[in-house]
């Protein structure tokens, strides 16, 4: 919970009006993404499409997150058919070669739909971590209505 609330902190922006005790009282808005590169070492591969790093945020400041590949979608490693199970590890798999010789970056960072994770753009040594995974057929664009990974025929339309 720490953590998190660090993190939420560290998306709103820092004040730029007068300070406690002078006249002027200042309203600002949170920021909604963060446009990066921030740079970040993973620390785990949880499947296809979510990868927990450390992040680096400012100089000697680091923070454990969560991170939603953002813009693909990925085979489920809870599948509801062979093909699904196979797919899905060998999207998780890929994933973890895409990012074992880091660092990553962190690009267009913003809030998840679910508390304490985030959607990012993943980079490494200039490689577009999405595009890769959408370019080998391991994961389809992200969007509108997601189809099942059971039926190939859609898989390869997707």
């Amino acid at each position: 919970m720490r953590k998190l609330l660090f993190f939420l902190f560290l998306l709103w922006p820092a004040p730029t009006g007068p300070f406690l005790g002078e006249a002027e009282a200042t309203t600002t808005k949170p920021v909604k993404i963060i446009q990066g590169p921030i740079l970040a070492h993973v620390v785990r591969v949880r499947d296809g499409d979510s990868i927990d790093v450390i992040a680096h945020v400012w100089p000697g400041t680091q923070i454990r997150v969560s991170v939603r590949l953002a813009g693909i979608d990925a085979p489920e490693l809870r599948a509801r058919c062979g093909e699904e199970k196979r797919l899905a590890v060998a999207a998780r798999d890929r994933l973890a070669q895409l990012v074992a010789d880091g660092p990553v970056y962190l690009e267009q960072v913003r809030g998840g739909k679910y508390f304490g994770r985030i959607l990012a753009r993943v980079f490494v040594d200039g490689i577009d971590v999405q595009n890769a995974l959408l370019k080998e057929k391991l994961a389809r664009p992200y969007g509108g209505k997601r189809a099942g990974w059971c039926d190939t025929e859609r898989m390869v339309q997707g």
